[in-house]
């Protein structure tokens, strides 16, 4: 526990932090899942459409600095790279 007035402020000032990133980290992770369950399902036009959103949203979690930008990079390359490949395949099946 807390001894200092500072700590004792630090450690009220680290729940809301942890509160808020929590917010944001769950927030992201929900529109990733929700993108990858579309391109599974085979929605891909859907997913095409949703892509900006999610990629919006781990851009904007990179800018509250819940994650680091290269994290935010690599997680958006990785959902543009999971479109892509289901296009493809897509387009192979046609």
């Amino acid at each position: 526990m807390a001894n200092t007035k500072s700590a004792k402020k630090a450690a009220r000032q680290n729940v809301r932090r942890r509160l808020r990133n929590r917010y944001h980290l769950s927030r992201m992770k929900t529109y990733i899942k929700k993108f990858r369950k579309m391109v599974e399902e085979g929605r891909l036009e859907e997913a095409k459409q949703f892509l900006p959103e999610v990629q919006k949203i781990i851009m904007h979690t990179w800018s509250k600095g819940v994650i680091t930008k290269r994290e935010a990079s690599r997680r958006v390359s990785r959902v543009y790279q999971l479109l892509n490949k289901a296009l493809a395949q897509s387009k192979e099946g046609s």
